[in-house]
C-alpha cells in the first residue's frame, strides 16, 4: 500500500526533459499487493508484476516480470503514481486529470461502477482539481487537493471513507468533516484511514479493531477523530492493519496490529495508542511505508530499516524470520537510500546512485528481475538502474483489449473483515489467514 506524499510543487521539474539511454532515472516508485509501478524522468510510467485484474494498465491480464512501459500514458505529463492493492492511479497536473485502472470492485477506481479496467481511464469526477497527493488502500482511495481538501471513494464497510456512513461510494465525494482545516496528507490501509493536518494534528477513522486508529480502543469510526499524541506529526502511513507516523522532530510512532512485530517495539503486542519507537531514537526519520504485515523507515542519513513479517524476505535482511525490532537493510557499496515503498509482501527502494532495488515475494514478477522467485536481500532492478546491465531495457507493451476474462469471486480475492461474533473470539486475527488466501 502506498501513502507517500507526492507534492505537486516539488515535482514541477518532471515536466521537462526526455528519457535518455543508458541513464534510467527513476523519480517515484510504488508497490501494490503483487505489482509495482515506477515513474521515470520524462513522465514515463512503467509497471510490472501481477496483471490479472488489469492493475498494470497494459491492456491485458498478463503478468510481467520486468518493467514494461505503460505507453497509454505517454505524453500525458504524469507526475505521480500510486498503487493500491490491485489497482493503480496516476496524476497529470498539466491536464488536471487523475487516471485509474485495475480491479474495480466496490468502486475503488472512482469511475461510477465496479468494472475492472485494463488501461488507464480518467476519473471524471475529479477533472480540473489540482491534487497534491493520492493514497490508495486495499479497496478505497483518497485525494488531497492543493487547498487541503479531501475526496474519498471506494469500499466503506467500516467507515474508511470518513463520510459518516458505511455505504460504498462509486464516485469521489468530498469529506466535509475536515471543513476549516487544511490536510497535509492522508494514508490508507485495508479498511482504515489516517490523515495529518498542516498544523500537525493526526486523525484516524474506519476499521479500528486492532487499535490501528490510535484512539485507545478497538472501535470503528465513521468520521475522522483526533489522535492524542505529544508531538506534532508531519507524516503518516498505513500498513494493512497498523499505522506509522513521524513527528516534526523526526521521531517514529506506531500503533495497531503487531502479531508479526510490525510495530517494531520489540514485542508482538498490539498498541491502541501511538507509541514512540525507542530503537530509532537516534535517527531522524524522513520517510515511512507500511506493507501487509511489515514496515520500513528511512532516516535522513540514507539508512533504511525494516521489521515485521518476513516469510518471503520482504524485510530484506537475508533471512525469513519475523523481526519485532528495526534492522538495517544493507545495499551494495553502502549506497544511501532516497525512497522506499512497501507492497503487501515485497519492497522497493531507490538509492542515491539512481539504482532501484527490490526484494521479498516474487512469484508474479513484482520484483522486476525477469524471474518469479523470492529474494531476502535487495537485488538491483537492471532495467531501471544506472548501474544496471546495459543489455537490460524497459519492455514495450503489446497492448490489446481482451474479449473476456474469467470471473473470480470476491471471497477468493478479498480477505473478509470479521463479523462482530468473530471479534469476540479473543480478538484473534481469524480474518487474516496464515495462508495466501488474499490476492497478492
Amino acid at each position: 500500500m502506498e501513502e507517500e506524499a507526492m507534492e505537486v510543487e516539488a515535482l514541477s521539474d518532471l515536466h521537462m526533459g526526455e528519457v535518455t539511454s543508458p541513464v534510467r532515472r527513476v523519480l517515484l516508485i510504488s508497490a501494490g499487493a503483487s505489482h509495482s509501478v515506477a515513474l521515470l524522468f520524462g513522465n514515463v510510467v512503467c509497471s510490472w508484476g501481477r496483471g490479472e485484474d488489469g492493475q498494470l494498465g497494459l491492456g491485458d491480464a498478463k503478468d510481467r516480470s520486468t518493467p514494461t512501459q505503460l505507453s497509454a500514458l505517454d505524453d500525458h505529463g504524469i507526475i505521480s503514481v500510486t498503487c493500491g492493492a490491485d489497482h493503480t492511479t496516476a496524476y497529470s497536473a498539466s491536464r488536471g486529470e487523475l487516471y485509474s485502472w485495475g480491479w474495480g470492485d466496490f468502486g475503488r477506481l472512482g469511475h461510477g461502477n465496479s468494472i475492472d479496467v485494463f488501461t488507464p481511464q480518467p476519473v471524471k469526477a475529479l477533472y480540473g482539481l489540482q491534487i497534491k497527493q493520492i493514497a490508495c488502500g486495499d479497496s478505497h482511495c483518497l485525494a488531497v487537493t492543493i487547498e487541503g481538501e479531501v475526496q474519498s471513494w471506494g469500499r466503506n464497510q467500516n467507515g474508511q471513507l470518513g463520510l459518516g456512513t458505511v455505504e460504498d461510494s462509486l464516485l469521489p465525494k468530498k469529506m466535509h468533516a475536515f471543513k476549516g482545516m487544511r490536510i497535509k496528507m492522508v494514508a490508507a490501509g485495508a479498511e482504515h484511514t489516517a490523515a495529518v493536518t498542516e498544523d500537525g494534528i493526526l486523525y484516524g477513522w474506519g476499521w479500528g479493531r486492532y487499535g490501528n486508529l490510535g484512539l485507545g480502543d478497538r472501535k470503528d469510526r465513521l468520521l475522522p477523530e483526533r489522535v492524542n499524541v505529544v508531538e506534532k506529526m508531519v507524516m503518516v502511513a498505513c500498513g494493512w492493519r497498523h499505522t506509522i507516523s513521524v513527528s516534526a522532530s523526526g521521531g517514529l510512532y506506531t500503533f495497531g496490529w503487531s502479531k508479526y512485530g510490525q510495530l517494531g517495539h520489540g514485542d508482538f503486542e498490539d498498541h491502541l495508542i501511538p507509541h514512540k519507537l525507542e530503537a530509532l531514537n537516534g535517527s531522524f526519520i524522513s520517510q515511512i511505508s507500511g506493507g501487509w504485515r511489515h514496515t520500513m523507515a528511512l532516516s535522513s542519513d540514507g539508512k533504511l530499516y525494516g521489521w515485521g513479517w518476513n516469510k518471503f524476505g520482504q524485510v530484506g535482511v537475508g533471512d525469513y524470520i519475523d523481526h519485532c525490532s528495526p534492522i538495517q537493510v544493507k545495499f551494495p557499496q553502502n549506497q544511501k537510500v532516497v525512497q522506499v515503498s512497501c507492497g503487501w509482501r515485497h519492497t522497493l527502494a531507490v538509492t542515491e546512485r539512481n539504482n532501484v532495488f527490490s526484494w521479498g515475494r516474487g512469484t508474479n514478477g513484482q520484483l522486476g528481475h525477469g524471474e518469479c522467485i523470492d529474494r531476502n536481500l535487495p537485488k538491483i532492478v537492471e532495467a531501471l538502474s544506472v548501474d544496471g546491465s546495459g543489455g537490460q531495457q524497459i519492455q514495450a507493451a503489446n497492448v490489446y483489449q481482451p474479449s473476456g476474462r474469467s470471473w473470480v469471486s470476491p471471497s477468493e480475492r478479498y480477505a473478509v473483515v470479521p463479523s462482530e461474533a468473530a471479534q469476540l473470539q479473543s480478538m484473534s486475527d481469524a480474518s487474516v489467514p496464515n495462508g495466501d488466501t488474499m490476492q497478492m
